[in-house]
């Protein structure tokens, strides 16, 4: 079935559509009524809903946590899931503002254009094809959008456990073509300690990163000292800046995706090391050694004792992607990614007795587990024989380092939206999507729910 012309045909209006949403801020707020995860990504949900309708599907509302089109009729269902909420804009934007969706360049710009309302808008768009071809399926197809992927997947847990109806199989666009058939386990957490400062040197602030799954492009502390501390410090892209009773220090990374750390530079690790000239005393000085020494500008907790691999998926990552002091606590946030083949009980306690060994306390933790997909399951042959068919090349399997809704139902794999040998902008400054890209997903998701579903 050709959905090409429709979808062509159907451009303006869907990057029209693309644009309203990628202006709503949808990253996670304070829970109000009918908002559980804030405001905007209840905003953003609405406003999907709202252009479901209005192309003619049947919708569903689950608590404003998840949101439902769908289209045909059957006892079982296949599904596409994507995701409305987005990452926070960050530091360094310079081609546009985070939330414009300007279209410039042959791209559309702004937070959420690659990850995930692009992908998602295409999806409902090659809906939207199938439909106006006549496409009779003997399968229902649900395209679900959930809020809160990016800050725990309490979205889709919840449509879980309150009875949302589980798909036969699907994909959620929200990784990389070919086909992600494996993804690593994932613990995000937070581990603090309570400084008793001593000595002429005293941490009055220490702050940097926005979320675990970012690395952070900027990082920056306060120290009341002696007024020859400056001169102590010698390390690229760190700026000391004399203040009232003592120095800032700044430092500069380069921001990426939390599941490639070893793609940029931790400004936070960077920081570290630069305080870890002066000479700190006391827990002050035992906790930024730690932080310096033990994680510092590593990707892969080698300090930390979890340098650990396989084959499918290759090295354990680590992501330090925020850093706060207040009240006297110095707090961590930070991102684990391990191999598909290891065990949650391998990695855990490692990670516990790092941390606890440098007098930092665990205050929340998170998990994932790993999934894997063998080749010859049926999802991965007939998405195979659609990547294959629509793009001829041959759809090569890949793990990845990120998390994404597959790991929240069963019979669910990462397909698309990210073509091989694309610049990956999820999560950085500047995120775009071409606009032709736009489209071809939109031609090769019809095409997959087509397949899935026929």
């Amino acid at each position: 079935m050709n959905c090409k012309p429709y979808i062509r045909a159907h451009a303006d209006e869907l990057l029209e559509s693309l644009a309203a949403l990628v202006r709503i801020p949808s990253v996670e707020g304070v829970p109000e009524e009918h908002a559980p995860f804030g405001r905007e990504p209840a905003r953003a949900l609405h406003e999907t809903l709202a252009l479901c309708e209005k192309l003619g599907f049947r919708t569903g509302n689950m608590d404003d946590r998840v949101g439902w089109c769908e289209y045909g009729e059957g006892e079982e269902m296949v599904a596409v899931l994507g995701h409305l909420d987005v990452v926070p804009a960050g530091d360094g934007w310079t081609e546009t503002e985070p939330f414009s969706g300007e279209i410039k360049n042959g791209r559309i710009y702004g937070r959420g254009t690659m990850d995930d309302k692009g992908p998602m808008v295409a999806a409902i768009y090659a809906l939207a094809a199938l439909k106006d071809a006549g496409f009779a399926p003997s399968k229902r197809i649900r395209l679900l959008f959930g809020t809160n992927e990016e800050t725990g997947c309490g979205d889709m847990s919840w449509y879980v456990s309150h009875g949302g109806e589980l798909p036969v199989y699907g994909f959620t666009p929200d990784g990389e073509y070919p086909i992600i058939n494996g993804e690593k386990g994932i613990l995000n957490g937070t581990y603090s300690r309570k400084l008793h400062q001593t000595g002429d040197y005293r941490l009055t602030k220490f702050e940097g990163g926005a979320a675990s799954n970012i690395s952070p492009a900027y990082a920056a502390a306060e120290l009341q000292c002696p007024a020859d501390a400056a001169a102590k410090i010698s390390a690229d892209k760190v700026t000391i800046t004399p203040i009232e009773g003592g120095i800032r220090v700044e430092a500069e990374g380069i921001a990426v995706h939390g599941s490639t750390p070893e793609q940029g530079e931790n400004a936070i690790g960077r920081l570290a090391q630069a305080l870890n000239q002066l000479p700190l005393t006391g827990e002050l000085g035992d906790c930024i050694a730690f932080v310096a020494e033990r994680i510092g500008m590593e990707v892969h907790g080698e300090s930390l004792g979890l340098a650990m691999r396989d084959e499918l998926s290759g090295p354990l990552t680590l992501n330090l992607g925020v850093a706060k002091f207040e009240q006297e606590t110095l707090s961590l946030v930070f991102s684990v990614r391990y191999p598909v083949t290891l065990k949650y009980e391998r990695v855990y306690p490692r990670l516990l007795r790092g941390f606890t060994l440098g007098g930092f306390t665990e205050t929340e933790m998170t998990h994932a587990a790993a999934i894997y997909m063998p080749p010859e399951s049926e999802l991965i042959r007939r998405l195979s024989k659609v990547y294959e068919e629509q793009t001829g090349e041959k759809a090569e399997l890949k793990s990845i380092g990120g998390g994404t809704y597959a790991k929240s139902m069963p019979n669910l794999v990462a397909f698309g939206p990210i073509f091989p040998g694309d610049e990956v902008r999820e999560h950085k400054p500047d995120e775009y999507m071409e606009i032709e890209r736009v489209l071809q997903n939109a031609e090769i998701i019809a095409a997959a729910m087509y397949e899935l579903a026929k």
